[in-house]
Formats: C-alpha cells, structure tokens, sequence
C-alpha cells in the first residue's frame, strides 16, 4: 500500500501498474498532472501477514488540487500474487 502511494506520489504510473492484479487493473492510466499528494494515514489493516494470501488496507491520501485540499478514503483489496502482492480492487467513501 504505501509503495503505491508512494508511485502515484512521485508519478511513478508503472509501478502502480505493476502492482495491480492483472484481472483488475485498467489498460492504462493516466497521470492527472493537478494532483499534489500530500500525505497518507493507514487506518486499519486487516490480514496481509507473512502466512496470508489476502489482505486489506484502510487509507485516507490527502492530496491538494489547484489550492484545494482533498481526500481520498479507500478500504483496499489486496492479493498475494507469485509472492508479491498486488492491489485487486477497493471501496471508497469519504
């Protein structure tokens, strides 16, 4: 999770990419150049250990907006995928 943050933070796009679950993921994306991502908060994670094979992430991103602040608030899905895991999905609210 925070890698991916971290990804869309610096517009590192592949790595986001790479980390999305193949049966999920769009066929591209597209950076939006008026995001500045200013902060993550990990709420609650659910499973995600060594020994699983799923997991859940609750964030809140901040981001800014041509000078308005915002937030993004995602309970993430995430799956371990040959080893590694991968974002499969999330419900947003907030």
């Amino acid at each position: 999770m925070r890698s991916r943050y971290a990804a869309y933070a610096v517009g590192d796009l592949d790595h986001v990419f790479r980390t999305w679950h193949p049966r999920t993921r769009p066929e591209s994306i597209e950076p939006d150049p008026a995001i500045t991502w200013t902060g993550l908060t990990v709420l609650d994670v659910v499973d995600g250990g060594r020994d699983d094979e799923t997991g859940e992430v609750e964030f809140e991103a901040a981001y800014d907006r041509g000078g308005s602040p915002g937030r993004r608030h995602e309970r993430s899905r995430f799956e371990r995928r040959r080893g590694r895991w991968v974002y499969v999905d999330g419900d947003t609210g907030g």
